[in-house]
């Protein structure tokens, strides 16, 4: 209900619109309070390029996250991320120690993103509330990393950063209200290095409600092409044979923003049945037992929970759906430039 009412401006947004004037001087007042050394922030002693957003909820970042540690390899970095771990059990507490994670790692204890960021990328993870203290940790266990990702930590002023990629989505800014009146944390025309938006156009109305006057943009689409077995990931399936093939198909998400993955698979031709599941969700009320279905279709970030438990990992109905984020290659060589110390082309 909330997060329909952050799309207009309608009365329930209208009533909480006080709110979010209390929420945006708190906001401005802590980012100065940062500014002016007040409250404590650390500089890593290499390059930081945070990659978040500023609209509530799932745009994509995971996926942006792996395209860009893949074209850091590509132009010579040793790359690493910090993530706060959202969804996993150590990270609950304010006052947990930074956890690595490794490939074969728990999802309920380093998180579903992180997890799936290490088995995407091969890059070095560390989790952590306290995104400095997790960046020198990792720095600490892999001292030939060079640069950092930090996966969801715009807000997070306590780290210095030297790069900031702000992604939106087709929803653009809501209403354009901040919470809890409207899904921002923060204000649509905040600093930034680069703006990318998910979205299959860019159009003016787009363009200007997310981007600062005169800013670029960059589109980025997320492609899946085929279904991989989830107890076989080398067992493939086109999602246009998929689309073919007259099976009984649900298709489950426990994303931000399961609209998209449906979307995709509509594009695809697919025909099938609608599950959204929360954010995160940890798939331990076995909510597949009672399904009467061919196939199950789940998002990568579903998968890595899904591979742990016992009852789903060897369930033949499940296939994995892959992503991939789709950008301009000159966007990863202006990120390149800026972190060797060069201004962007």
């Amino acid at each position: 209900m909330l997060e329909r009412a952050w799309l207009r401006r309608g009365p329930l947004a209208c009533a909480l619109w006080p709110l979010s004037m209390v929420f945006g001087a708190m906001s401005s007042l802590r980012r100065l309070l940062y500014r002016c050394g007040v409250l404590h922030s650390t500089r890593l002693p290499v390059p930081v390029i945070v990659v978040g957003n500023i609209f509530i909820g799932g745009t994509g970042k995971t996926p942006l996250t792996i395209w860009l540690l893949e074209a850091l390899v590509a132009a010579g970095f040793q790359p690493g991320v910090i993530s706060r771990g959202h969804g996993s059990a150590d990270q609950s507490s304010a006052h947990a120690l930074p956890r690595l994670v490794t490939p074969g790692a728990s999802a309920r204890q380093v998180g579903d993103e992180p997890l799936l960021i290490a088995q995407r990328s091969g890059c070095p993870v560390m989790v952590g509330v306290d995104r400095a203290a997790a960046g020198l940790a990792l720095l600490q266990a892999h001292p030939e990393l060079d640069v950092l990702v930090a996966d969801d930590g715009l807000q997070h002023y306590a780290l210095q950063r030297d790069i900031e990629i702000v992604l939106f989505d087709a929803r653009a800014t809501g209403n354009g209200w901040l919470l809890p009146a409207g899904p921002l944390r923060e204000g649509p025309k905040r600093r930034r290095d680069f703006t990318v938006i998910n979205a299959s156009q860019l159009s003016p109305a787009l363009l200007g409600a997310v981007a600062p006057q005169g800013a670029a943009a960059t589109r980025m689409q997320l492609a899946g092409e085929f279904a991989e077995r989830l107890s076989n990931r080398g067992q493939r399936m086109a999602l246009a044979q998929l689309a073919a093939s007259g099976s009984r198909i649900v298709a489950a998400a426990g994303i931000g923003n399961p609209g998209r993955f449906f979307a995709m698979l509509n594009a695809h031709g697919v025909r099938f049945t609608e599950l959204a599941l929360p954010d995160h969700h940890a798939f331990l009320d076995h909510p597949f037992a009672a399904i009467d279905a061919d196939i199950i279709l789940i998002t990568e970030k579903d998968a890595v929970k899904c591979a742990q438990i016992e009852d789903l990992k060897d369930d033949p109905r499940l296939w994995v759906v892959p992503v991939s984020a789709r950008i301009d290659a000159a966007l990863a060589q202006q990120i390149v430039e800026k972190c060797r110390g060069c201004s962007p082309a």
